[in-house]
């Protein structure tokens, strides 16, 4: 059980695997998916299914959710048996709301996908207060380059996604609230070189860093 409240004004990193350490994105098609769920289940109102967004946004000529968000994405990494995100609380409330929407959409959709049943992640997600500017930083980048962390098969390597890209603007995928990382550097560059040299201090050091076990 979590041991942690959520205060709305406050960002945490959140992280989470599938039941047994399975895997739980298959393919590019599941990855775009959670992430197309992060963006639209981030609102205090129900929407339905997806699917049923989608349909009515065809013939209703309905661009976007303009609903109040529950919370302000930072960065992400979705690996193929686990994911993290960061994420400010921005309505009371709004961690716990959202987290269940988006793990609860994305494991119907599984579930249905791949003809199976019963639970797809493994218990209640895990989180951590960011406590400081320093961790903020650091969390960011370990977040942002996560794929990295993680030796792994040249198959499953494959199957991740996460928020650099929306950082060096090489994706159409826009939900992050990047500028609260961006803003504290000079230029993009300089923050590439910060983030990747934080990753080699983080993986240096992980097992002596209480902040970054392995989830």
């Amino acid at each position: 059980m979590r041991n942690i409240s959520f205060v709305t004004g406050e960002i945490y990193h959140l992280f989470n695997r599938g039941t047994d350490k399975r895997q739980i994105f298959n393919n590019v098609c599941d990855l775009n998916r959670f992430i197309d769920s992060m963006r639209e289940f981030n609102t205090i109102d129900s929407i339905g299914s997806l699917y049923e967004k989608s349909f009515k946004q065809k013939n209703d000529n309905v661009i976007k959710n303009k609903n109040k968000p529950l919370v302000e994405i930072i960065c992400y990494c979705l690996n193929f048996n686990h994911y993290h995100i960061m994420l400010k609380q921005i309505m009371d409330a709004g961690i716990s709301a959202f987290i269940k929407k988006l793990a609860g959409g994305y494991s119907c959709y599984f579930n249905h996908k791949y003809k199976r049943c019963g639970t797809l992640f493994e218990g209640p997600f895990k989180a951590k207060l960011i406590d400081s500017n320093d961790y903020l930083l650091r969390c960011a980048s370990y977040i942002n380059l996560n794929n990295k962390v993680h030796k792994l098969g040249h198959q499953v390597a494959k199957l991740h996604k996460s928020s650099w890209d929306e950082y060096f603007g090489i994706t159409n995928k826009k939900i992050c609230a990047k500028n609260i990382i961006l803003n504290q550097f000079k230029s993009i560059d300089e923050y590439r070189v910060f983030a990747e040299d934080a990753l080699k201090d983080i993986i240096e050091n992980k097992k002596s860093d209480r902040d970054f076990l392995d989830i």
